[in-house]
């Protein structure tokens, strides 16, 4: 087990790496120190833990705090609750990219966290101003982006966007050319993934990543990448055509 730096996001990476990716999503052969097994690391345990929390804390606000009543207000839609949650988790998917990117500098040893108020120059004062430095830098940047995002512009270009994105991306998993890069076979669940679902039927279901599959015991290493994929049966069907002529 690797033991990072001394930060927040290192132990929450050390617990996860012990308990979870090493043992039952990595291959033996990713080392816990590579920076984009960190980053996938990261990006999996942010969502995930982002998802969980709104789930949890919407559950509990939406039950024993939210006046309900407010659900008969004619402008309450009336599948509102179902689109908001599905919206929120969206939004988390897309924020978690530069949240990843500002965690994985903070575990490459670039945080200037510490752990007691004694390791810091300006002390408790300097705790509480960089209280208060949060919340209004925070204020200023969810201010700006807010209102950029609520152009009418954005909302048309980033459902086209995705719409278009969803479907190359069906298309290239069945198009047949199974190249990915090396370090991404285990994690992307490319046209040489899905030949073997449509060769063996119960196997990689996903759409994008393998983590699911790995997770529901439904993993299968394609066929293709070891030699056994329909491409390397074509030679020997022609030269038996041709043996038979």
């Amino acid at each position: 087990m690797t033991i990072y730096t001394d930060c927040a996001m290192d132990h929450v990476l050390n617990i996860a790496d012990s308990s979870i990716f090493t043992p039952h999503v990595y291959p033996a052969s990713w080392s816990e120190e590579g920076a984009l097994r960190q980053i996938v690391s990261l990006w999996l345990v942010t969502n995930l833990g982002a998802v969980l929390l709104f789930l949890g804390c919407g559950a509990l606000n939406f039950y024993y705090v939210f006046d309900h009543k407010l659900m008969m207000h004619p402008l309450f839609l009336k599948n509102q609750v179902k689109q908001e949650i599905e919206l929120s988790i969206i939004s988390i998917f897309w924020m978690s990219f530069p949240t990843v990117a500002i965690f994985f500098w903070e575990v490459q040893g670039n945080s200037k966290l510490f752990d007691n108020i004694s390791e810091s120059s300006l002390g408790w004062p300097g705790v509480f101003l960089s209280i208060a430095g949060l919340l209004f830098f925070t204020d200023m940047c969810i201010y700006w982006i807010h209102r950029f995002l609520h152009h009418k512009s954005i909302y048309k270009a980033v459902y086209l966007s995705l719409f278009v994105f969803v479907n190359i991306w069906t298309i290239s998993i069945h198009d047949g050319d199974y190249r990915i890069p090396g370090p991404l076979i285990c994690l992307i669940n490319g046209a040489a993934h899905h030949v073997d679902h449509h060769l063996f039927f119960n196997y990689n279901y996903g759409q994008y990543f393998t983590l699911w599959d790995r997770i529901g015991g439904s993993y299968r290493h394609p066929s293709a990448l070891m030699g056994k994929g329909p491409h390397d049966h074509i030679p020997k069907l022609m030269a038996e055509a041709a043996h038979t002529q």
